[in-house]
């Protein structure tokens, strides 16, 4: 009995094992048909009782729902057994969907056919019907979670009964339909911004609402605001948010002034780019004795002014940091603060909080203080009337203007010996006439008046980090203070190595993978590109390489400036971040406890966010005026280099203007050609052309196309047979996106897109 017990016990455990084999199959390949023959002979065996026990288990997974039989003893899973996941819907210009799950390594690819009238954004449930061999899941859309209200821009074409908006968005292939009954006074071709209100199965078009009309499109002042619009970023402050700004008491009282430090009898100034508006930091400069100086940054006061939680804090919060378009600044305090109360204007007495250090010729700081101040600035230099005085010796302030410099080269020499990284790029300007439309395309590089405002708002930004990371306890230890860091992590050994492949394509080799190393090979490489064809390119690979900077109350130091604690003071006017510091530098001077560290954080990581959105927004400004330039040189020819290649096409980066185009690999004539992703080259079949990143080629313009902000271009290789001039104007380019000034050098795949940092930004 006991023996007859013990077999049953083994047979139960051999037909579990058996029920949990078959059960893993089905969920590896959740859209396979399985014989029975198969299912028994994977999970054990397929002799007749090995079948027959496959069976059982089979009628059993039936009658629960788990299988079903869908061809003469074939099973596969049923649909709500397929497995489930919920993320969020990533769309691509072909209507395809990419659905990010936390957890999951992979997105779940979606094609069109299955996505259920999915939206970008939009949080899906998605059953997994695929899995490739190389583990990438394919799924299909099951339900729609919850409905993406982002707002999308586009061109309206009213017809005789309906309207469809065309929008700008390559993450919106569709048109959305308008009904002409609650929209009857929209024009053909004006620029709208709809949300999504509803998209019935069956539906060839997404059902949209009226957000806002912004205008006539190729008007200038309509497409910038347009950009804004698409970012979700306010071109204007609520009437509440005026009056509040308008009712702030500007009196400085003597009384206020008393209870601060009085500069107004040093010597103080601004330098700031031409056009700037708001002057938010100043430098003052005393000789105290000989080769020592006394050296103020003042910066203004604006929390003085905005109190924690008022209307005006509140809207700051929302936006985060000020939004530089080509053409026009939108910022992030009302104008009475930003470009009155809280601006350095040149003889005016001004309120500021200040960083003031008594330094050496051997830049040994004897002494700091940290403080409210008041100051008079006495000249307002733009950077190019203080890098002429710097040039000369001669002009205004000349002696104070070469001591600053002289101790600010001395400051940058120490800051790269100490394995700060050079990250100097041109800044992109255009020349627009009184319409807005761009004339020409030139270059700002730094020079040493931007070099000497940038190293003492380094300074300034590293030591009041310093002091408020810690406080000393009665027995002199350092005990920890919540703090904003600006905080940027060491580069990837992984990104470094397809960097270091990249690189070697133009003869360059790259030896470091960790460590402060990586930055003096990067500070080695780009003296030896510099004014090369490859410079853009390789810097612009260069920056993709590491890390990007961002908020945070956890301090892991600053790798590019080589600064072990570090954080944003000098621009609270238009930056969240530096009036959050002003606030807590205030509080810790005060002999203030640490400050709630879940609530700083969580202002951090909102304010990292809005910067990344403002500087997308800034970049498509920028690339909407590169094409809107480009346009009027269509059929032209120009000399470029190859910046990036793709299985679809090449990308072209011009010498002379940096605008990016595309040139479409069917397009090119003399050749079949092909990309080839393990030598990373574009092949002719018939001729064996080899092309690849950083070769010198000629291009003509092919098509300009200002709403998607794209640039098509002709590849005219040596030997092949001319084309007519000009594009087709009908013609819209649908496989991947081609756009001007995306410095997409090397890259494929979804993600891209570089930034130029812009000169008015002091301190990184």
């Amino acid at each position: 009995m006991k023996k007859q017990n013990t077999r049953r016990t083994q047979r139960s455990a051999a037909k579990t094992d058996r029920t949990s084999v078959i059960l893993n199959l089905f969920r590896e390949a959740p859209n396979n048909k399985f014989s029975l023959k198969h299912l028994a002979s994977a999970s054990g065996g397929a002799s007749k009782e090995d079948r027959r026990e496959t069976l059982e288990i089979l009628g059993r997974l039936f009658e629960e729902g788990i299988v079903e039989e869908c061809a003469r003893e074939k099973y596969r899973l049923t649909q709500k057994h397929l497995p489930h996941y919920e993320g969020v819907a990533d769309m691509t210009s072909s209507g395809a969907v990419y659905v990010r799950v936390e957890g999951l390594e992979n997105d779940i690819f979606v094609n069109q056919r299955n996505a259920s009238n999915a939206l970008d954004g939009d949080r899906v449930e998605v059953a997994v019907m695929h899995r490739g061999r190389d583990g990438k899941l394919e799924g299909q859309v099951t339900r729609i979670v919850e409905r993406n209200r982002k707002p999308y821009v586009g061109v309206a074409e009213v017809g005789a009964h309906q309207i469809f908006v065309r929008a700008d968005s390559r993450r919106m292939p569709m048109d959305i339909y308008l009904s002409k009954r609650t929209c009857p006074d929209i024009r053909d071709g004006e620029k709208v911004v709809v949300r999504i209100a509803d998209w019935q199965p069956g539906s060839k078009s997404p059902v949209g609402e009226l957000v806002e009309r912004l205008g006539m499109a190729g008007n200038n002042d309509t497409e910038m605001h347009a950009i804004l619009a698409e970012y979700e970023l306010p071109y204007r402050f609520e009437e509440e948010v005026e009056r509040a700004a308008g009712a702030i008491d500007a009196r400085i009282t003597a009384g206020e002034i008393a209870s601060r430090r009085d500069f107004r009898d040093t010597v103080t100034f601004t330098v700031d780019p031409a056009d700037a508006k708001d002057f938010d930091d100043a430098l003052s400069v005393r000789r105290v004795r000989d080769g020592v100086w006394e050296i103020g940054v003042h910066i203004a006061d604006v929390t003085h002014y905005v109190r924690p939680h008022s209307t005006i804090d509140d809207e700051a919060v929302e936006r985060g940091t000020s939004v530089y378009l080509v053409d026009r600044t939108v910022p992030m305090l009302p104008e009475r603060l930003s470009n009155e109360l809280c601006s350095l204007r040149p003889n005016e007495t001004s309120l500021c909080f200040s960083a003031v250090f008594t330094l050496d010729e051997n830049l040994e700081i004897l002494d700091e203080w940290f403080g409210r101040t008041v100051i008079h600035s006495d000249r307002r230099f733009t950077y190019a009337e203080a890098q002429e005085v710097i040039e000369t010796g001669r002009g205004d302030y000349a002696e104070e203007i070469l001591t600053l410099n002289r101790l600010a080269q001395g400051l940058r020499r120490q800051r790269f010996r100490n394995g700060a990284i050079s990250f100097d790029r041109e800044e992109v300007k255009f020349r627009l006439d009184e319409n807005g439309r761009p004339l020409g395309i030139y270059f700002k590089e730094q020079k040493e008046s931007n070099q000497m405002i940038e190293e003492f708002m380094l300074l300034a930004n590293r030591r009041v980090a310093e002091f408020c990371s810690h406080r000393r306890s009665e027995k002199g230890r350092a005990v920890p203070r919540t703090m904003v860091y600006r905080v940027h992590d060491t580069p990837s050994e992984e990104k470094l190595d397809r960097f270091r492949q990249f690189i070697l394509r133009f003869g360059h080799v790259f030896k470091a993978s960790k460590g402060r190393a990586v930055a003096r090979e990067m500070n080695k490489l780009f003296a030896q590109i510099k004014g090369s064809t490859e410079e853009n390119a390789v810097s612009t690979m260069a920056v993709r390489a590491m890390a990007k900077a961002y908020y945070s109350t956890d301090n892991i130091g600053h790798y590019g400036l080589a600064f072990p604690c570090y954080t944003h003071f000098t621009s609270p006017i238009r930056r969240y971040p530096d009036m959050m510091v002003h606030r807590l530098l205030a509080h810790y001077l005060a002999g203030g406890k640490s400050a709630n560290k879940a609530e700083i954080d969580a202002l951090c990581e909102r304010a990292s966010d809005r910067e990344v959105i403002a500087a997308e927004a800034e970049r498509a400004s920028i690339k909407y005026k590169m094409v809107e330039f480009m346009k009027e040189h269509i059929g032209e020819e120009f000399e470029g280099h190859i910046s990036g290649l793709t299985e679809w096409g090449v990308y072209v980066e011009l010498d002379e203007t940096h605008i990016e185009g595309m040139s479409f690999l069917r397009d090119i004539e003399g050749d079949y050609f092909s990309f080839e992703e393990t030598t990373y080259e574009i092949v002719g079949r018939a001729t064996g052309r080899r092309l690849t990143l950083g070769d010198a080629v000629r291009i003509r313009v092919k098509r300009a196309d200002l709403q998607k902000r794209q640039l098509d271009f002709e590849l005219l290789l040596p030997g092949a047979p001319a084309r007519h001039k000009g594009g087709d104007p009908d013609f819209h380019g649908s496989r991947g996106s081609h756009t001007a000034g995306g410095n997409r050098a090397g890259s494929r795949g979804r993600n891209g897109g570089g930034s130029r940092r812009s000169s008015r930004r002091k301190g990184r």
